[in-house]
């Protein structure tokens, strides 16, 4: 079946998603049993399936509780959340890690150019410091396929990390500062700076670190901090192989083989392609060997022009969907 293959997913248009996602659905029906015993569950019957709004979505927290594969295979990498001593985390098992690295590279250039043009700066304190983490796992290639010398990861080197920055602004290099929002925050209460090179790109993440603060709330003070005109951000998740990527404002687009929809918080399974606020899913067409359909816990507006906000996160949601079936 072609839409296994790396080379037709990342070659995609956009009005040919529906097409892959059907044939991908069909695939993962057969190989990926959980995702089967979810789909049997629902009592949907996967020859009756003709739109990308009837696919079942698996709820993300089975990442948490079963080995979300097709087939059987030994990964390459294995991605794990962050969280608690209290919690569990997701674990994504990869099988081939070339396709990880395809999909994030293809989507950054897609929307930024090549990543040789950037120096590239990785702001992740305690991301780095962990094992496992996608995060840290696509900024470590960016880094060392960016060719340049100064690119590289800061923990808590501020006085580093500003001297650099200076220093390559001087220069008039391109660069690209990556940082999960409590380490830019931090890194912006001890300097200012007027960057005019600089694309500065948040992940999210505050885990506890600080104060919660709304978007709106920390992209106004990185831009007064660092003197730049808008903050990007980068969405993505352990259980994705994608990202979508915001250049301004907080609304997201997407690589053609990414699509997020809607659902109703209260009808988990009444879905919506188009505008307006819900729940989202996220069809990810790079999961080919785990599962390219996931029902998120976060909460979204889609525009009329297809970007997507994230708003927040649904409370109380780990056990819609997941009752169907016992562990």
């Amino acid at each position: 079946m072609r839409v296994v293959s790396p080379d037709y997913i990342f070659s995609l248009q956009p009005d040919e998603l529906e097409t892959a996602a059907l044939e991908l659905f069909h695939y993962q029906y057969q190989e990926n049993a959980l995702y089967r015993a979810y789909t049997d569950a629902l009592r949907i019957q996967p020859r009756q399936v003709s739109s990308i709004l009837e696919i079942p979505y698996l709820p993300i927290q089975f990442f948490k509780s079963h080995q979300v594969v097709c087939g059987q295979f030994e990964p390459q990498l294995v991605f794990e959340s962050s969280g608690t001593t209290q919690t569990i985390n997701s674990r994504h098992l990869v099988k081939d890690a070339a396709v990880y690295t395809r999909s994030f590279m293809t989507a950054f250039e897609q929307f930024y150019g090549p990543v040789t043009d950037y120096v590239v700066v990785g702001l992740l304190p305690s991301y780095l410091e962990r094992q496992h983490s996608s995060l840290v796992c696509m900024v470590q290639e960016m880094i060392v396929r960016s060719g340049h010398e100064e690119s590289g990861f800061y923990l808590y080197e501020h006085d580093k990390l500003y001297q650099q920055l200076q220093w390559l602004e001087a220069r008039g290099q391109k660069v690209l500062l990556i940082g999960v929002t409590f380490g830019l925050l931090d890194f912006a209460e001890k300097y200012t700076l007027e960057l005019q090179h600089t694309i500065v790109m948040e992940t999210g993440g505050m885990k506890g670190r600080r104060e919660e603060w709304t978007r709106e709330e920390v992209h106004a003070y990185l831009k007064e901090r660092l003197g730049v005109t808008v903050v990007h951000a980068e969405y993505g998740m352990t259980e994705l192989l994608s990202q979508a990527y915001s250049r301004g404002q907080g609304y997201f687009e997407t690589p053609a083989w990414m699509k997020v929809l809607l659902r109703d918080e209260n009808d988990p399974f009444q879905l919506t392609a188009g505008k307006g606020s819900g729940v989202m899913n996220v069809i990810d067409l790079a999961n080919i060997y785990s599962c390219a359909f996931i029902a998120t816990e976060d909460i979204g507006k889609i525009h009329a022009d297809g970007r997507f906000e994230v708003l927040g996160r649904l409370d109380n949601s780990a056990l819609r969907g997941c009752s169907l079936m016992v562990s």
